[in-house]
């Protein structure tokens, strides 16, 4: 994330800070924001922002988006091989 979008999110975080409530949403694990950021000390700030009062949920599995995908490709290779024999 540039340095710009980095410090924009976290004036947004600032400002919602124990006056409103915010759902986050991310594939990047807690221990890589540091380097997707590009700087240790704002991620270390957003989080102790973010996780005062959090609740963190840990989702693991296949994403829910690529689900409508992954059925049409097996459509489309079902249709392949029917074709084929």
């Amino acid at each position: 994330m540039p340095a710009g979008g980095a410090s924009a999110l976290f004036q947004v975080i600032n400002q919602m800070y124990l006056k409103s409530s915010a759902i986050l949403t991310t594939k990047v694990g807690i221990a890589d924001w540091a380097g997707a950021f590009g700087d240790a000390t704002v991620a270390t700030t957003m989080f102790d922002r973010l996780l005062h009062r959090a609740a963190v949920v840990g989702i693991d599995g296949p994403s829910y988006r690529l689900r409508s995908h992954q059925t049409q490709a097996d459509t489309i290779r079902k249709g392949a091989k029917a074709g084929v024999c």
